[in-house]
């Protein structure tokens, strides 16, 4: 019997996978009695233009210039919009707060929700209010027509980078009845971003199986045209430091910093499975008298150290919740004002 090819034998019809969200079993997120496919495959080397090998890079939008330029003369302080998905009222306040005290905003979809306003049409609501933007593209709804649509309205708006995302499945949202698209994983759409101009960045999850080809995978993003790597709660700043080192590539990195503020964050990380924070972490929140006041200094203190590794140049300050997005802005706010 033949094995299924890979963006056959994948839900998410990837071709350069793992994505991030493989159990530590080693299960599919989308079914968690199979294994995912890629867990026992060598890693799919790129077949693409190889752009680390290019002489020139090719032509820059005006954002990103822009984005290039700060990211070398010091640290970012990149915090997740934690605004509720078709609020302009939401985005608007959650950006007020923001704007003036971060670098910029991850403009990813939000939570669990599936129906998302256009990456575009959402940076242009949190730009006009003054904030870069670092829009989050899912690969989930749509193809790659409407990829590039997408890419050439973001370079139109000026935004300070793409984040390319294979996303989650529509079977985990609260839209199961939609279809998932999955025209194009992560891979192929970073190199379509950076063929657009863009500044692109990609997500790595160090701790998620298979670890030991965690390193090998961003390469090839990297070759494919990633220039910024966010890389996802893996426990800390000494495994985020022994990442890097074992990529052993040109790139910059933006570890993830957790927000967690109150006890209904705490649980609400805490059930995301294949997620590593810090030992303590999460009981050091709970335990403490103000809450609140011991997440926001655990932040700082997890962001100077990660800040400290060679490589990094910023961090991404990682949360949110439902009914608290406005509390959740101005705790990010906060913990940026005192990395300055």
């Amino acid at each position: 019997m033949t094995s299924l090819p890979l963006i056959d034998a994948c839900p998410k019809r990837m071709e350069y996978g793992p994505c991030g969200g493989v159990g530590f079993d080693g299960s599919c997120e989308i079914d968690p009695d199979h294994r995912c496919a890629f867990l026992h495959r060598p890693t799919v080397p790129w077949t693409g233009i190889d752009r680390s090998t290019l002489p020139a890079p090719a032509p820059r939008t005006a954002g990103a210039l822009a984005t290039l330029d700060a990211l070398g003369t010091r640290p970012w302080v990149v915090a997740d919009l934690p605004a509720r998905a078709l609020s302009v009222a939401s985005i608007d306040a959650c950006a007020a707060v923001l704007a003036g005290e971060v670098d910029a905003v991850l403009a990813g979809d939000a939570g669990s929700a599936r129906v998302q306003f256009p990456p575009a049409y959402r940076a242009s609501l949190v730009q006009r209010r003054g904030l870069r933007v670092w829009t989050g593209l899912n690969m989930r709804d749509r193809n790659r027509v409407a990829i590039e649509g997408e890419l050439a309205a973001l370079a139109v708006e000026g935004v300070a980078g793409v984040h390319c995302v294979t996303g989650d499945h529509t079977a985990t949202g609260h839209r199961p009845d939609a279809a998932p698209v999955f025209d194009l994983d992560s891979t192929e759409a970073t190199a379509l971003a950076r063929a657009a101009g863009h500044v692109v960045s990609v997500a790595a999850s160090p701790a998620a199986p298979p670890v030991e080809r965690r390193a090998a995978r961003l390469r090839e993003k990297l070759r494919a045209g990633a220039d910024v790597c966010f890389v996802n709660h893996a426990g800390g700043a000494t495994p985020v430091r022994r990442f890097i080192d074992e990529v052993a590539a040109e790139a910059m990195y933006i570890p993830c910093v957790p927000m967690v503020v109150d006890h209904a964050s705490a649980a609400l990380l805490e059930s995301f499975t294949t997620l590593v924070l810090p030992e303590d972490f999460l009981s050091r929140v709970r335990d403490a008298h103000d809450p609140r006041a011991e997440g926001i200094a655990l932040a700082v203190a997890l962001a100077e150290d990660m800040l400290a590794i060679p490589g990094v140049v910023g961090v991404n300050l990682s949360g949110g919740r439902e009914g608290a997005e406005e509390s959740f802005a101005e705790a990010m706010a906060e913990v940026a004002r005192r990395l300055r």
